[in-house]
């Protein structure tokens, strides 16, 4: 899932397994190898087995982390609608976020009314505000 934190694009990487509990979540600036490989030894380190199956999106970074790790041995899935149990899990995330974007838009305006710009007044004009 793609996000904007503080201007930034972010990737939100998720791990859930069949029943859809989420099992990991990670942020990261890029959606590449090295970003699948990390999410992926957190994962095997948290969980301490090894899946029956990866199922992921068709994102080409998963395969290269698999290979990096020599996961080969293990199936690895990618088709339409194969990780919509992951995608489910992310609609609450999604949720969040209009909520937190509904938020700062109001916040924006109220904050640039009641700020008060140091460099524009004297030491004794904001101590008085």
């Amino acid at each position: 899932m793609f996000v904007r934190i503080g201007g930034k694009p972010m990737y939100l990487w998720r791990a859930v397994d069949a029943e859809g509990e989420v099992l990991e979540v990670m942020v990261q600036a890029r959606r590449d190898a090295a970003a699948a490989r990390k999410l992926v030894r957190k994962l095997l380190r948290k969980q301490s087995i090894a899946p029956t199956a990866w199922i992921t999106d068709k994102c080409p970074a998963y395969g290269a982390a698999l290979r990096d790790l020599r996961l080969d041995g293990i199936p690895h899935l990618r088709g339409k609608r194969l990780n919509n149990r992951a995608e489910s899990s992310h609609v609450p995330v999604r949720r969040r976020k209009r909520k937190l974007q509904r938020f700062l838009s109001m916040h924006a305006p109220t904050y640039n009314t009641f700020n008060i710009c140091r460099h524009l007044t004297t030491a004794r004009t904001h101590r008085l505000f």
